[in-house]
């Protein structure tokens, strides 16, 4: 058996871009991971040093496997946000400086000779996990995205809804809070769902439950922080699976408000299933503590939604972890290259 006889072709090539690495990766017609590697994104300089490494990269991951670059048929790109997705052009990351306004899909497609389908990072993955991870047994899905944000996408019948002004599946800046003193967000903005349910929202509201005596005292992560180990979602999250009262709290909390925004979509898309992915996600299905988190979202999402959808509500967690944005990325391209031959 020839070392590329599992893999079905063509094959697809992702690119995810992040803060700190570029994720690349080469996937079978099936989803199947044929290699993949990673490299540091140099988000001060220019794209082009990363583009043209990626395509460094990508010559040197074929070669092992006993296939050629020709086997490729186009590749998926997914960058953070903002940007023009119409027009290919990365806008303003917070954490690319260098790339501002650069014109990305053209400039990809021209160093790898390959058509390039450009998505939202948070799309990408979303994606992935839509085609071979906790969604592909369904024909539409929302994901949320659970780290220093919150992120997401959705995906209906192999269509990523992108918007007509790229900004769709902004899932982090559903308005859970109309109030005058809701929270303010990342963005600025008050009572987005970010601000209440991702790790640095999780981390800020311990903080300032800590802050009063009575409660401050009662919990073990007093006792765990200082200059040298700042309170963390990680930490919390391990003090709430080790039985801890106010850690216990404040995980349900985030749930809750999640299980708001996630009652949102509901009744306006009406998916088959939500699925939440990153990295907060309270040791996932095989901890009790994630299960239970899953189980208060269920619970919150029933008391505001259609007894239909709360009957049939499907809330998982994803599978793919750090692979989703690749893996989706070059779904992306299979979907976008399919259409293209209809």
């Amino acid at each position: 058996m020839s070392p590329d006889s599992q893999f079905a072709r063509p094959l697809f090539a992702g690119v995810d871009v992040g803060g700190t690495n570029v994720k690349i990766g080469i996937v079978d017609s099936e989803g199947r991971i044929v290699a993949d590697t990673k490299f540091p994104t140099l988000p001060n300089e220019s794209p082009d040093i990363a583009l043209i490494q990626a395509r460094e990269e990508f010559d040197q991951l074929v070669q092992p496997t006993g296939m050629v670059w020709g086997d490729v048929a186009a590749i998926g790109l997914g960058t953070p946000g903002p940007m023009d997705l119409h027009n290919g052009i990365i806008l303003t990351p917070t954490n690319l400086p260098g790339w501002h306004g650069f014109p990305i899909r053209s400039r990809l497609a021209e160093i790898l000779e390959r058509p390039v389908t450009y998505a939202n990072d948070a799309g990408a993955a979303a994606f992935g996990e839509f085609w071979v991870g906790g969604g592909r047994a369904y024909q539409s899905m929302v994901l949320f995205t659970l780290g220093t944000g919150v992120g997401g996408g959705i995906i209906i019948n192999d269509i990523s809804i992108d918007g007509a002004n790229s900004h769709g599946a902004e899932l982090g800046h559903i308005v859970i809070d109309t109030g005058p003193n809701a929270r303010i967000c990342g963005c600025g903005q008050r009572g987005h769902l970010e601000a209440y349910s991702s790790a640095s929202a999780l981390v800020d509201r311990t903080r300032e439950a800590m802050g009063d005596p009575k409660v401050g005292s009662q919990t073990t992560l007093r006792k765990q922080i200082g200059e040298a180990s700042p309170l963390s979602a990680l930490m919390i999250s391990d003090a709430a699976a080790a039985g801890d009262r106010l850690a216990l709290q404040m995980v349900s909390e985030t749930a809750v408000y999640l299980g708001r925004g996630i009652a949102q979509l509901a009744h306006i898309i009406d998916p088959a299933i939500f699925v939440l992915g990153g990295a907060m996600n309270f040791g996932g299905t095989e901890s009790e503590l994630g299960r239970r988190f899953l189980s208060d979202i269920a619970t919150e999402v029933r008391k505001l939604v259609f007894p239909v959808l709360g009957d049939r509500l499907v809330v998982k967690f994803a599978k793919l972890g750090s692979e989703a944005g690749f893996v989706g990325a070059a779904g992306l391209a299979k979907a976008e290259y399919n259409r293209s031959l209809a």
